[in-house]
């Protein structure tokens, strides 16, 4: 966390000496009031390449301003020159903006406004508990212990991008197509070491949900995309995973497809069901979905599947017979 470089408005804004800037932590800068426990953690996070930092909001409390609100975003640098890690912070300074007196107006007038801070600051805590979930992997001996603790981050972070996504619409709404990119994104930073042997992609239409049902729909995703990066490819073999979705006037569709190893064949070991095919029976059940799941010769698809005109049985008999998550 050495500062390389920083912006001449950067020292400006803040009030700090360019000269003292270069070579020094960038939790050291100005007179310590940087070294936020929370900033820390999550920049660690983004120099692992575990996750980049989407608009995290903070109080910075400056001996030469007082107390400001920042807006921080922070994405790791790849670098084909060499090994060095780069992170990128970009900072904004809200607080004119939070402060206004027409923002505090709009608040009072606006209970959506109100319920925006609400999902940001959500967000920000569950990108906090996510973050300690993974460094904690990192830390447990057992690899069971370990996947246990990633699965959980992952889980985490599909929730904390609905929060994201709901901060940012006006209506209270999620848009699909971004939210499952932005989910697959996180997942992919997280889970897929070598991005270019291993894809995961989204094809969604235009379809706009409420929080509530992007919810199941995201930890639906989360779920199975754990499940083919576990399974399908478990031995690091190149490949790619589509997540797709897509309404209609008689329902919707949500399909995880891979191209890995595929189902086990009849007799080769029968595993029993796992947390996570619990997790997309529940559900199924909630969202009155019905699970298929294909032999794509190679690889498998999973499906869920409304109709509106049919009372769908969500049981898992089909996904029981497939690869256990």
């Amino acid at each position: 966390m050495t500062v390389i470089g920083a912006s001449p408005s950067f020292c400006r804004a803040f009030q700090i000496d360019p000269a003292s800037v270069d070579g020094r932590s960038v939790f050291a800068l100005g007179q310590g009031e940087w070294g936020v426990a929370n900033l820390r953690s999550l920049l660690r996070e983004t120099a692992m390449g575990t996750a980049d930092v989407e608009a995290y909001e903070f109080d910075l409390d400056s001996p030469a301003l007082g107390k400001r609100r920042l807006v921080l975003h922070a994405h790791r640098l790849v670098h084909a020159a060499g090994p060095e890690v780069r992170v990128l912070l970009e900072i904004f300074d809200a607080t004119d903006e939070r402060s206004s007196e027409s923002f505090k107006q709009s608040l009072i007038r606006d209970k959506a406004a109100l319920l925006q801070e609400v999902h940001h600051r959500v967000a920000n805590s569950l990108q906090i508990i996510a973050s300690v979930l993974m460094q904690s992997a990192r830390r447990v001996q057992s690899e069971e212990a370990r996947g246990h603790l990633t699965d959980a981050r992952n889980r985490v972070m599909s929730i904390a991008s609905v929060e994201r996504q709901l901060a940012d619409s006006q209506a209270g709404d999620v848009h699909l197509r971004d939210y499952f990119t932005a989910l697959c994104r996180s997942l992919a930073a997280s889970m897929i070491r070598d991005p270019e042997a291993l894809t995961l992609t989204v094809e969604a239409d235009d379809t706009t949900v409420s929080g509530e049902f992007s919810i199941s729909l995201g930890l639906t995703i989360t779920e199975l995309v754990i499940n083919s990066l576990k399974h399908a490819f478990a031995d690091e073999r190149r490949g790619a995973i589509v997540v797709a979705y897509s309404s209609g006037p008689t329902g919707w569709t949500l399909s995880v497809t891979d191209n890995g190893v595929g189902m086990p064949t009849a007799g080769a070991g029968g595993a029993k069901s796992g947390l996570g095919t619990s997790i997309v029976e529940a559900l199924a059940n909630r969202m009155q979905a019905t699970i298929y799941v294909n032999d794509m010769a190679p690889g498998t698809q999973t499906k869920i599947v409304h109709e509106e005109s049919t009372q769908a049985d969500t049981g898992l008999a089909a996904i029981a017979a497939g690869r256990t998550a």
